[in-house]
């Protein structure tokens, strides 16, 4: 059965948000063994461009470790899917026989270049910006929605 493991930076607070996000990885199940890792994040009440440089690379630090398998990056720059193009590609990947995807969510301020340069793909759902706890949800319900499309389910419509 394939791996797949969000790792993110920051904890979720909002209990809504845990409800969801525990509805869907108990989805999951079915279809993958489905992992959260939880980072800590810098905090910083006031940073400029250099202490933001900073804070991305310590937190790029404790994201390395945990790169497994085909990594996908969230960053704003990445390429954007449809959710049927996302299904398609965790299709491609598991037929190839990648043991583990891991995806990347990082802090408030993004994600540092080197793990960016390690990813195999940038991806991102919007130019817009989202909470990251809510982006955690939404992720971990495309990462559902893609499995469900690709066994067939009613899910997606």
């Amino acid at each position: 059965m394939i791996k797949v493991n969000v790792v993110a930076v920051g904890k979720v607070k909002e209990k809504y948000f845990s409800d969801g996000i525990n509805e869907y990885s108990k989805r999951l199940s079915r279809f993958c063994e489905f992992k959260i890792v939880e980072l800590q994040e810098e905090n910083f009440n006031k940073a400029d461009s250099s202490l933001i440089e900073t804070i991305k690379r310590r937190e790029g630090e404790r994201i390395l470790p945990h790169l497994k398998g085909f990594v996908f990056v969230t960053a704003i720059e990445g390429k954007k899917f449809s959710s049927k193009l996302f299904a398609d590609k965790i299709k491609s990947l598991t037929d190839i026989g990648e043991g583990v995807i891991t995806f990347v969510i990082g802090g408030s301020y993004g994600v540092a270049d080197e793990i960016k340069k390690r990813a195999d793909a940038l991806i991102s759902f919007s130019d817009m910006t989202f909470p990251h706890t809510l982006f955690r949800l939404m992720l971990t319900e495309q990462i559902y929605r893609a499995f469900s499309i690709n066994e067939g389910s009613a899910y997606h419509k």
